[in-house]
């Protein structure tokens, strides 16, 4: 499903105009849209009181032709007044008016007539403010929403609450909602979802999304490049699995990871890659601790590296380039720790890797750098100018910070525009770990991840991801298609775990053998 930003939503509204369905047609098809889905989740209208609360521009137009459709299939409505702007000579408001439906204005000061209008309501159609929004919520609108989200809260049954395309406060780029922000039961987007709606915090007063037609050009939406991961999507690009298969068919990782202080996270990368569906993994650790590493892992191949006290020596850079021929994906990362042998490995090991050229085929094995293979690239200057094979980055927020030298808050304020930025920035696919993670490709491209859930915040779950989505590099898929379908795959995973034992005490190697369950399920089989 395609997600669109505020300008994606005016360009797209401009090139409808361009083809005959002006602002006045669209308003239509919203309004008409939000009154079915209220219609739908209310069960009828008939009989039933409802409230539109009505802004003062497009949003609260779409509130006016939504009022009137629920008013002609026999709703009790009551369209409240927000803002002076909403003219008489408004034809949606006008058709109101002749059909003698309730129209409350309601100024600064006089919120007491609000009061009586939601008494009793069993349903709240928010269209204040949409898309165009961007200053704080402040005046009668700040306070109408606040006495509507104090009956929710204070009434036996509450009333349900229908937002037109974005809850009120809730910013359409990011998720950012202001303090007045009314949280939603459904939110009925128009045309396409938006951003924000699936980030925080905004998913949390999104409530269920629905996306309604409105006529927008299909072939424009279509070409949106930020997508919502779905199992549709993910299945459509998930490698075959011919019969005839041996492993070599399903592609070589090499894990570069672990260390004295991490053993774990060897063996959940390299178990990763393996559950994902690759044909071979290979542990390449420090020699002194192969021993604990292959003790919780029969299945994959060893690669010991020279090593200076449990960690990875520098030198050990020259045996992993070396041993690179014969794999599909290089994994570097997940447990080596950080300190001036690891970084100087890690430096020097990217920059014995192929480097791309445009117009030819690409060279050498895929990479994925997660944990501390990014933590002491940082460290490194220019760093981006080092990494030249094709790479996939899976920074959580903190170690996208020390990578661009940006905030944690700055990042999660817009998370979207971090990871899209960052993967212009150093040509590589980002992969921006946490809640609704987001992926991102040099080319603008990005997928949003659809799940949330606190159960992932486990240590060793991060590296149970970046296996996965280089087992799925060595099967095949280009980096991008690689890390939206590992990202799914994992998140996924985790859900259905969740159903079994909640969103706590969840741990890494719980996943392990959900991942082949997942990959049936969204292969169909």
């Amino acid at each position: 499903m395609k997600l669109c930003t505020a300008a994606d939503m005016r360009a797209l509204e401009e090139r409808a105009a361009g083809q005959g369905r002006p602002q006045a047609v669209l308003m239509e098809e919203a309004g008409l849209g939000v009154a079915q889905e209220t219609w739908i989740n209310l069960g009828a209208v008939p009989e039933r009181k409802i409230v539109v609360l009505v802004g003062p521009g497009n949003n609260g137009g779409d509130g006016l032709v939504a009022a009137r459709h629920l008013h002609d299939w026999g709703a009790a409505v009551t369209a409240v007044l927000l803002a002076r702007q909403r003219r008489e000579d408004d034809p949606n408001l006008k058709q109101l008016i002749e059909r003698k439906v309730t129209i409350l204005p309601v100024a600064a000061g006089d919120l007491g007539s609000l009061d009586e209008a939601l008494a009793g309501a069993e349903a709240i159609v928010d269209a204040v403010l949409g898309t165009g929004r961007v200053r704080p919520l402040e005046g009668v609108i700040a306070h109408a929403l606040e006495r509507v989200s104090a009956l929710r809260t204070d009434s036996t049954v509450a009333p349900r609450v229908f937002a037109v395309d974005l809850p009120t406060g809730v910013n359409c780029d990011t998720g950012a909602a202001d303090p007045h922000a009314l949280r939603a039961d459904v939110t009925v987007a128009l045309g396409c979802s938006k951003v924000g709606l699936h980030t925080l915090p905004g998913a949390e007063y999104a409530g269920r999304v629905e996306v309604v037609d409105i006529g927008l050009p299909k072939d424009a939406v279509e070409a949106l490049p930020v997508e919502l991961l779905n199992a549709r999507w993910v299945r459509e690009r998930l490698p075959t699995r011919p019969a005839s298969a041996n492993k070599g068919t399903f592609g070589r990782v090499l894990v570069v990871a672990g260390s004295k202080l991490y053993v774990g996270a060897a063996r959940l990368a390299a178990l990763g890659a393996l559950r994902s569906g690759a044909g071979l993994a290979t542990v390449a650790c420090p020699a002194s601790v192969q021993a604990l590493v292959a003790a919780g892992m029969s299945e994959a191949t060893y690669l010991p590296l020279p090593d200076q006290d449990g960690f990875v020596a520098a030198e050990a850079a020259v045996e992993v380039a070396r041993a690179l021929a014969g794999y599909d994906a290089l994994l570097l990362g997940p447990g080596l720790g950080q300190g001036g042998q690891q970084e100087a490995f890690v430096r020097q090991l990217l920059c014995s890797l192929p480097v791309r050229q445009a117009g030819l085929p690409e060279d050498g094995p895929r990479v994925l750098i997660d944990a501390d293979g990014l933590n002491n690239l940082s460290r490194v200057p220019h760093w981006w100018e080092r990494v030249c094979a094709p790479s996939v980055l899976t920074p959580h927020p903190g170690e996208h910070a020390r990578l661009t030298g940006h905030s944690i808050s700055e990042i999660q304020a817009d998370r979207l525009a971090a990871a899209r930025d960052a993967a212009r920035a150093w040509r590589q696919t980002v992969v921006l770990k946490g809640a609704y993670t987001v992926v991102a490709a040099p080319d603008g491209r990005a997928g949003v991840n659809p799940y949330a859930n606190p159960g992932l915040a486990s240590a060793g779950t991060g590296d149970v991801l970046a296996g996965a989505i280089a087992g799925l590099m060595a099967q095949g898929l280009a980096p991008f298609e690689a890390a939206c379908c590992g990202a799914y795959l994992h998140a996924a995973a985790a859900e259905g775990l969740r159903s079994d034992l909640g969103d706590s005490g969840l741990l890494a190697g719980d996943l392990l053998p959900e991942l082949p369950r997942t990959l049936r399920q969204l292969r169909g089989l």
